[in-house]
């Protein structure tokens, strides 16, 4: 992610002011080039545009114009107003087949307000993902900065000498052919003219494919704009228009909305429907400026003064022909199935009429039930098993409640737009739902559909006659109470000076009442007393709840709750995750019941708890943490919050009002690969496909978070028990945060034992030093476990034998691994295959951490392994040539290999 600054020219400033002070687009500026629509705060020419840094140039030096950026070459697409991005011709490097090696130019965004990543405080914020692809076999791409010629990254590409087909073809086959880096970190890609240095490997690494029938490619573009057909005609056909990146902008004359709001005359809002939002870099602690949006239900540009109009997809009012069921559930507006039926997109189900009954969809979900005045669709998710070890099985389904809202605002903010607010008609009120937004109900004696016209009508036939009760012989009140009549109903009160039941009895004069004064006494004294109880009783309780809120209060400043929420308030809608209160936990656990355990460990014991909205997370409660970091916890959780990887665990939350803080996790509903290993005698062996597949979706976790994290981090305890399992298989990484919360004292080296006993790095336990090489080893040892099905430490077998390290040691040097692989990967592997394994494991085992490869390298080489798997007449190869390959990858991927001591906290 690029972080380029904005330079206003100081240049004829009091006149620049002057004129946004009541601005208006000059109408002799260019509205199109090449036929593509120019979108303000971009323009050609003298008052265009907004700054320097927006203007753009009509460029005539081919057969049709083309829009440029600034005075550069970079091509303009197209302009997207509602996500702020600026689509361009994907710029690119080639290397042709003749060629070493070449340096290709690729974009310069220096002072320009542009980035390729940007994250923003709206619900909506810019979500871009741009990376760097290279295509082709046998060469390492490095991004180069131009300005002081250094490498920011690099990664490599290997081609298999064994299969013999196209390259294009094999780079859609394993990413051994080719290679991506992701252009989303600020902190590397931040204000940069960026250059592609591509490099052919070494000749004499014979087990690779140096020259190809084709040239390397490499370009730079958004996932989300490019499909896999634009791709490979830019592979296969060199078509070159047909890859798109994308570019956010935002101005930075102010860092923030605040202060950009108090000079009315420059700021950029100009629409009266337009919004401002915050910008910020990733891992940026202080805002960078500001963007424009549309406020929500209306589209176009916010920058110009009536550039926000209400969006065509928007309805207030349903139309007549609107189909009102699906199958036996009823659709309720702001809910329907086509436009002029939903109220927006948000909104829009789909009826599967090819089922019996009809389904009524909303995404993959089942919808059984939408209810208004609750704010909720019942909802069903459909699992569906293809995988032989389900054969008794077809399919599975689970039950969830979803709740919505109208709009992500408050019912005051709402109604000041009476075009969008859903609340308008009569006997419909607004109700906030808090921190959610807000929802219509309709007012009390009435029901029905507050979104409709009429929708809410009265629920007793009294309301619709709106009889007079109090004029009829019948109404009820007591013989001198006095009637008054309301609307559908009636009202009975004694009169003043009297008392009874004015609805079933007699209004009695208060002086007929007159006690004795003896009784009154006695009464008096009685009541006084029990009174006195009650206030000391209530006294009581006051005081334990104040000490119970005192000691969360203690607890939450001991843990960082301070510091944490008022860095959420800077971050604020950029992560869901969420402060929970321990009364809110408890209650999810059944005050920590123990039949919820689902985990125990040496870092602490896993509950399972299901929370007030119905999800089902899983509970961490640490045994332990050191004392010198409880006060950086909780920001430190947040940042853990953020690792975003489809195979690690997701933080939700945590709590910091009990003595040792909480974790809340999304809950994987698998087990763990422990389970899988060891405790599935009732199910089908596990097949060779899905060990491999859990073995690299592990390693390439563990990858992400060493490499591509921010902070990177170290693991500190892997081991099967940290990886869980979902329904598919699909394997997630837990406990990622461990060695931030490994504590320091005399007992340090007896809790490493206690915390990874089996797996533990035999060069931790001598320098006390952590490193990235430590999670490699213990990944190591998890392989051995997982394809030899055997536990780490077995007491059961002889002294020689009960460290499942030990046994694979010697019978590796016997030549006799085979020996101890499971018979399942014995049936289904191959001799290459088992000896790639070998070395992989072996490397990663070795006893110094600087000969052992790094988590990207073991991801990749496993990965290639799974290609291996799929081709089984592949030629057979010997363990020294293997080792080479290895040993050449360790060379071309060479990492900083920073550590970790265990006596400090994390380091930065």
């Amino acid at each position: 992610m690029l972080h380029i600054i904005l330079l206003i020219s100081l240049e004829g400033a009091t006149s620049w002011l002057m004129e946004h002070e009541n601005f208006t687009l000059p109408s002799n500026c260019s509205k199109t080039c090449g036929g593509i629509q120019i979108e303000y705060p971009f323009g050609i020419g003298t008052n265009c545009s907004y700054a320097v840094g927006f203007n753009l140039t009509c460029s005539q030096d081919q057969d049709h114009p083309r829009l440029l950026l600034g005075d550069g070459n970079i091509q303009v697409r197209a302009f997207d107003m509602n996500e702020g991005l600026v689509i361009i011709e994907s710029p690119y490097g080639t290397l042709d087949v003749d060629a070493q090696s070449n340096n290709t130019a690729l974009i310069n965004l220096k002072d320009l307000p542009l980035s390729f990543g940007l994250f923003s405080t709206d619900f909506e914020s810019i979500f871009q993902f741009n990376r760097l692809y290279v295509a082709g076999c046998s060469v390492t791409a490095i991004i180069v900065d131009l300005d002081t010629n250094s490498a920011i990254d690099a990664c490599t590409t290997i081609c298999s000498t064994t299969i013999n087909i196209p390259t294009t073809q094999q780079m859609y086959m394993s990413r051994n052919e080719y290679c991506s880096i992701d252009l989303m970190d600020s902190v590397r890609f931040t204000n940069l003219s960026l250059a592609i240095q591509l490099n052919r490997l070494d000749e004499k690494m014979d087990h690779m494919i140096i020259n190809s029938t084709s040239s390397i490619i490499a370009t730079i573009y958004d996932d989300f704009l490019t499909d896999y057909d634009d791709f490979q005609r830019f592979i296969d056909d060199r078509n070159r228009t047909g890859m798109m990146a994308s570019l956010a902008w935002y101005l930075n004359d102010y860092s923030t909305c605040k202060e950009a709001m108090e000079r009315t005359n420059t700021y950029a809002c100009r629409s009266d429907k337009s919004e401002c939002y915050d910008v910020f870099f990733e891992d940026a602690l202080y805002r960078s400026g500001y963007k424009c949006r549309c406020s929500s239900y209306y589209v176009g540009n916010p920058y110009l003064h009536d550039g926000c109009q209400l969006e065509n997809n928007f309805t207030l009012t349903p139309a007549k022909d609107c189909q009102s069921k699906c199958g036996n559930v009823t659709i309720s507006f702001p809910f329907g199935l086509k436009q002029g039926c939903y109220r927006d997109e948000g909104f829009a189900l789909t009826c599967e009429e090819t089922s019996s009954p009809p389904t009524l969809l909303i995404d993959d979900y089942v919808v059984s039930k939408i209810s208004l005045k609750e704010g909720q669709l019942e909802c069903t998710i459909y699992f569906y098993f293809s995988d032989n070890r389900h054969s008794h099985f077809t399919s599975s389904k689970d039950q969830t409640i979803m709740n919505w809202v109208i709009a992500n605002q408050s019912c005051k903010d709402a109604s000041k737009d009476n075009a969008t607010f859903a609340c308008i008609y009569e006997n419909s009120s607004c109700l906030d739902v808090k921190n959610e937004g807000y929802r219509c109900i309709c007012k009390h004696g009435y029901d029905g559909n507050p979104y409709l016209p009429d929708g809410c009508q009265v629920f007793a036939l009294e309301y619709i006659l709106d009889i007079d009760e109090c004029n009829q012989q019948s109404h009820l009140c007591s013989q001198g109470a006095t009637c008054q009549n309301l609307h559908g109903s009636y009202n009975c009160q004694c009169p003043e000076g009297t008392h009874g039941d004015a609805y079933n009895g007699t209004c009695i004069p208060a002086q007929s009442q007159k006690l004795p004064f003896g009784i009154k006494v006695t009464i008096g004294g009685g009541s006084g007393v029990i009174i006195f109880l009650v206030f000391i009783m209530c006294l009581y309780i006051v005081y334990h709840r104040r000490k119970l809120e005192e000691t969360k209060r203690k607890y939450f400043k001991q843990h960082g709750g301070y510091e944490l929420v008022e860095k959420m308030k800077l971050e604020r809608g950029l992560n869901k995750f969420k402060i929970f209160e321990s009364k809110e936990l408890e209650k999810a656990t059944n005050h920590f019941d123990d039949k919820n355990i689902i985990g125990k460990g040496g870092n602490g014991v896993v509950y399972k708890g299901v929370l007030e909205n119905q999800i089902i997370v899983a509970i961490k409660k640490p045994k332990i943490i050191n004392e010198d970091l409880k006060k950086q916890f909780g920001t430190e959780t947040l940042i853990l919050s953020y690792i975003n990887h489809v195979n690690i665990v997701n933080l939700l939350g945590c709590c910091l009002e009990t003595e040792m803080p909480l974790l809340v996790y999304e809950f994987v509903s698998n087990g763990t690969l422990f389970h899988l290993i060891h405790e599935n005698e009732n199910q089908a062996p596990t097949s060779l496909d899905t060990r491999l597949l859990i073995a690299y979706e592990s390693a390439d976790a563990l990858d992400y978070l060493h490499s591509k994290a921010s902070p990177q981090i170290i693991h500190g305890d892997v081991k099967p028990s940290n990886i869980l399992l979902d329904m598919d298989y699909t394997a997630k990484i837990s406990d990622f945060g461990a060695s931030k919360m490994i504590p320091k004292g005399e007992k340090q080296f007896a809790t490493l034992l206690q915390f990874t006993h089996g797996y533990i790095d035999p060069e931790c336990l001598m320098t006390y030093e952590l490193t990235y090489k430590s999670d490699v080893y213990s990944f190591g040892v998890v392989l051995l476990e997982l394809f030899t099905g055997k536990k780490v430490i077995s007491f059961e077998e002889s002294e020689e034998q009960k460290s499942l390290v030990s046994t694979f040691t010697i019978l590796e040097n016997q030549n006799r691994v085979s020996d101890i692989l499971d018979n399942q990967v014995k049936l289904e592997a191959n001799m290459e295959f088992i000896q790639k394994l070998t070395v992989l494991i072996k490397e990663c085992l070795k006893s110094k951490g600087k000969d052992r490869p790094t988590m990207k390298e073991v991801a990749e080489e496993l990965n290639g392994l799974r290609t291996l798997k799929k081709h089984p007449f592949v030629g057979q190869h010997n363990v020294d040539e293997v080792e080479s390959l290895l040993n050449g990858l360790s060379n071309v991927n060479h990492v900083d290999y920073t550590t970790f001591n265990i006596e400090s906290k994390l380091t930065e």
